[in-house]
């Protein structure tokens, strides 16, 4: 959707003692609202999607080589709860059709964030690493930004890559490798929304030793709330939608909070209407991602949400999205 006042220009300048910090580039969003991670693994129809109104449309999670994921059935829908649970365990077609689907796109109208990871086999952080900048070095030409994804539940022992000496371990080869790249884009760090309030602020610390893009809060949750009615709700993988949103902007409040708005946050779980992005926005994320709403709200959800935006903006008699973050009270 056009409209100035939606536009957000973030993930600039570096502070800090690496070498990108001296390297300033922005990214110009036509409006605050992404496609998360895991609905368009393959990089595929991603101008249609556009059409519907993201402003940002995030492809993968892409691993080096093709795997079909774990077996089904593997996704079940919480209907009651406007939930998901998914155990999908990284399907793709491997980094090497992936980006021949990028290189095939007609139009780079909208900007495309790449979420990486590894190989189900490699996860012990030597191995995952490896894997992480062969897809780095791989698709790096044909995105706007990447990810990598140490949080998804469905891996298993990924998460253990979120953990203070693996993390720094990771994101010190990974800038290792971007410092030999003619171009300098921004990296993401996609994070779990069960970390403990102690790890996630150890998380902050590695991350803040490094030109890292920004935070993006949250994967799915394996917890699973008593107030849960969905009949699925017992089956194993990882939960999104309405049951994740608050969980997701309690994160976001964190970071924002703990890095004194420093941390650039995208916005995920639970962002079905104009208000949930509100919440996520005012709570401190300077961008949303949804998934889950698409499959309960249908094809026009992002276009509404920024719609609804814009009629707050009106009625506040404000002139930007991005006046809006971290405005939380208390």
């Amino acid at each position: 959707m056009e409209d100035p006042r939606l536009h957000v220009s973030a993930f600039g300048q570096f502070e800090g003692p690496h070498s990108l910090a001296a390297t300033g580039y922005k990214l110009e969003f036509e409006n605050p609202v992404g496609l998360a991670a895991g609905f368009n693994k393959n990089g595929l129809a991603i101008n249609a999607l556009t059409s519907l109104g993201f402003g940002h449309v995030e492809i993968g999670t892409v691993t080096p080589l093709a795997q079909p994921g774990n077996p089904s059935p593997r996704l079940f829908r919480l209907p009651e709860d406007e939930g998901l649970v998914n155990r999908l365990g990284f399907p793709n077609l491997g980094l090497e059709r992936v980006t021949m689907n990028l290189a095939a796109r007609q139009s780079n109208r909208c900007l495309v964030g790449a979420n990486i990871g590894p190989n189900r086999s490699n996860v012990e952080v030597a191995s995952a690493t490896l894997d992480y900048i062969k897809c780095l070095r791989g698709i790096y030409s044909y995105v706007d930004y990447l990810a990598i994804n140490i949080s998804s539940p469905n891996t298993p022992g990924l998460r253990a890559l979120q953990d203070r000496d693996a993390l720094g371990d990771l994101l010190q080869e990974i800038f290792y490798t971007i410092d030999d790249l003619p171009a300098k884009k921004p990296l993401f760090v996609k994070i779990s929304p069960d970390l403990s309030e102690r790890e996630l602020l150890e998380l902050l610390e590695v991350v803040a030793r490094y030109p890292v893009a920004g935070i993006i809060a949250t994967n799915t949750t394996v917890e699973r709330a008593n107030s849960l009615v969905g009949i699925a709700k017992s089956e194993t993988g990882g939960l999104s939608g309405k049951p994740l949103r608050e969980k997701s902007t309690s994160i976001i409040r964190t970071i924002f909070r703990a890095t004194g708005g420093s941390m650039p946050i995208i916005g995920v779980g639970g962002v079905f209407t104009a208000e949930d992005a509100l919440e996520k926005i005012r709570a401190g994320a300077s961008m949303v991602q949804l998934y889950t709403a698409l499959v309960y709200k249908g094809p026009f959800v992002a276009r509404d949400i920024n719609r609804g935006l814009l009629d707050y903006l009106e009625v506040n008699r404000l002139g930007s999205v991005q006046e809006l973050i971290g405005t939380e009270e208390g």
